[in-house]
């Protein structure tokens, strides 16, 4: 199982110096990682802080950038941002499973979300 994914910003993380960083990697998160971000100070003040801190624990890697912090994921563009939120999702599954039912009532067949809650 893949656990770690390449990725290339479509803008790119510009530094102090005006070099860009584009080439990066993410991981899958862990039940740790998001639950440790709710804890973060900067969420509780602002919830949807909750983005970046948990961004900035699954990029292990942004080409020529020593470390991958929060401070470094809210400077990047907002395409770049939305890239890597995307992504998050896709590799982690983040969709609802679904379910084949059938309707009582005229027998058609759909699906529906799973809701464990």
């Amino acid at each position: 199982m893949d656990t770690v994914f390449e990725f290339t910003l479509p803008k790119g993380y510009m530094d102090g110096t005006g070099e860009l960083h584009r080439r990066g990697k993410m991981r899958l998160a862990t039940a740790g990682d998001e639950i440790s971000a709710t804890h973060d100070p900067r969420v509780l003040s602002n919830p949807s802080y909750l983005t970046i801190v948990v961004l900035s624990r699954v990029i292990t890697e942004l080409e020529g950038v020593e470390a991958v912090t929060a401070t470094l994921v809210e400077k990047l563009f907002t395409a770049d941002l939305a890239y890597l939120q995307d992504m998050y999702q896709r590799i982690n599954d983040i969709e609802p499973p679904m379910m084949q039912v059938v309707c009582p009532d005229c027998g058609r067949q759909f699906e529906v979300p799973l809701n464990f809650t």
